[in-house]
């Protein structure tokens, strides 16, 4: 297994452009291919996730093509999103009426932004499909959305454990039919399931309003709001009462908006912001900031909860390390049902914390790309902090040291890898086995994280 090692490093600063956010890249691509038009994306994601989507659209018949940066048009790259604004781009040619191809095996990898909407389109486009992925995307649910789709008229067996990847999908459902009544779906699982139904309303909305009604508490609204905001750009309003209700109107259908910038991905902020905290800065990431569409934006007000010294513009965020007296971060008890994903990077930040701190709301980590909260808690056990999981929580008690030369096992999660890199920055050296596994959603981190660390 491939191994690296980082550290110790006592500073980290700089400026970092941020690659185009994961969740708009596969939502955006998947409207563009269903979509009336051409539509040109700028600073999409290059990672495997997204790779999963555009070799999935192609071999569904979509028209795509990756183009070249045009070094005749200069871009306002911070403002977008880094390198990819203006620059490298890639054109998708719509098809409205539903993918060309209507039979053909789709291999999703453990891509979950990109099985549950296309889940949805290929039950909706009278066509045979089958859908599998990698071990663990076996293990992820998917039934509620199933369930959702079975209502509509879809045909789908499960070629496994029931509730499970990998999928059958039979001619059933007809795009265009409408449905009578409102689809169900769960909110507390997944908030890709509701994101995967509202894609797909469209196709259903010809003969009537189309509408998803949400049974529960829905977690990760931030990404539901994603999902709506993109829909809009490409012609379809959604209309909502509270979390619980979502509706689009009859005949509406995906236009292209011409072009389209991806913002930087924030998520992936929150570890060069946290870095910037625990290496004194100042540290800038460009691409999001006080405009941006992604919840996990909300990673800075944690940051400064904890007493980092946060500055914010309209495209960027930086960090001047902390307020505290004593260099340490104040303890936390935090609902983290906002930013799901950059909470991970809290649990590591909590390493250099005064006291205990608690991440609250936090279930979803356990079906992800592995079992998050187990995995959490055993690595930072590791380093000698005392851990305490439940459910949907998580307690962590820094220890007096950290434990040197740690060897951090990853679980093929980028997440995983990328949050303890920064234990890097916390007096101590750490090896990351099989640091490749970042390949998910940032291919290039290591070497980011390379430029800003000393």
């Amino acid at each position: 297994m491939k191994q690296l090692e980082l550290g110790p490093y006592s500073r980290a600063s700089g400026t970092l452009a941020l690659p185009g956010s994961k969740s708009i890249s596969n939502r955006v691509l998947l409207m563009a291919a269903l979509a009336e038009g051409e539509t040109r994306l700028e600073n999409l994601l290059e990672s495997d996730d997204t790779r999963v989507m555009l070799d999935a659209l192609r071999l569904l018949g979509i028209e795509w093509a990756h183009l070249p940066a045009d070094a005749s048009d200069p871009s306002d790259a911070a403002q977008h999103g880094g390198k990819g604004a203006k620059g490298e781009a890639w054109r998708v040619t719509g098809a409205p009426d539903g993918f060309p191809v209507r039979d053909a095996d789709i291999f999703v990898g453990n891509a979950g932004t990109a099985v549950r909407p296309l889940t949805a389109a290929l039950a909706l486009n009278e066509g045979r499909y089958r859908v599998s992925g990698v071990k663990r995307m076996h293990e992820r649910p998917i039934g509620d959305l199933v369930d959702g789709l079975l209502a509509v008229g879809a045909r789908i067996d499960y070629l496994g454990q029931p509730g499970f990847p990998p999928l059958q999908i039979h001619p059933g459902a007809t795009a265009g039919a409408g449905v009578a009544r409102p689809i169900r779906v769960r909110g507390d699982v997944s908030s890709q399931f509701l994101s995967a139904l509202l894609l797909s309303l469209p196709r259903l909305s010809a003969h009537g309003r189309a509408t998803v009604e949400v049974d529960g508490e829905l977690i990760s609204k931030p990404y539901v709001d994603i999902t709506t905001g993109m829909m809009a750009r490409f012609g379809v309003p959604v209309e909502r009462e509270g979390w619980q209700r979502f509706s689009v109107a009859a005949g509406s259908r995906y236009r292209s908006p011409g072009t389209l910038v991806v913002e930087g991905d924030a998520s992936s902020a929150s570890y060069f912001l946290a870095a910037g905290v625990l290496g004194g800065g100042p540290l800038r990431v460009e691409g999001v900031g006080r405009a941006s569409i992604q919840g996990d934006v909300r990673f800075a007000d944690a940051l400064t909860q904890m007493g980092a010294n946060v500055m914010m513009g309209e495209h960027w965020i930086e960090v001047r390390g902390v307020d505290t007296g004593d260099g340490r971060l104040r303890p936390v008890d935090m609902d983290c049902n906002l930013i799901p994903d950059a909470a991970m990077t809290l649990a590591v930040a909590a390493l250099r914390a005064s006291g205990p701190s608690i991440l609250r709301n936090i279930g979803s980590w356990r079906v992800k790309e592995t079992d998050r909260i187990s995995a959490m808690a055993t690595e930072l056990r590791k380093l000698g902090a005392d851990v305490q999981e439940g459910p949907d929580w998580l307690r962590v008690v820094p220890p007096t040291q950290l434990r040197a030369g740690a060897v951090i096992d990853t679980y093929d999660d980028h997440r995983m890898a990328m949050c303890f890199s920064l234990v890097s920055l916390l007096g101590v050296p750490v090896t990351i086995n099989d640091p490749d596994c970042v390949a998910k959603t940032f291919p290039d981190y290591f070497d980011r994280f390379a430029q800003v660390v000393r």
